[in-house]
């Protein structure tokens, strides 16, 4: 239920961001806008090039959702 709640949350202020940036207004504050998560909207240990979190990244690295990416071993 939280989760769901974050995601919501997260996309809703995605929407509203991205409104403000088209209208040619910028955030009041600049660190109040966070990269979150695509997929559960956590704020840490964020990779920008996948737009998700560690912990996403590798669950679809792992099921090979991610083209292109392999666990490493040597």
């Amino acid at each position: 239920m939280a989760r769901t709640a974050l995601k919501v949350k997260t996309i809703r202020g995605q929407k509203a961001l991205m409104k403000a940036l088209e209208a040619g207004k910028k955030p009041k504050f600049p660190t109040r806008v966070y990269n979150r998560c695509k997929l559960c909207g956590r704020v840490g240990s964020y990779m920008g090039k996948f737009e998700m979190c560690r912990i996403c990244f590798r669950e679809h690295a792992s099921k090979g959702a991610l083209p292109g990416i392999k666990k490493s071993s040597w």
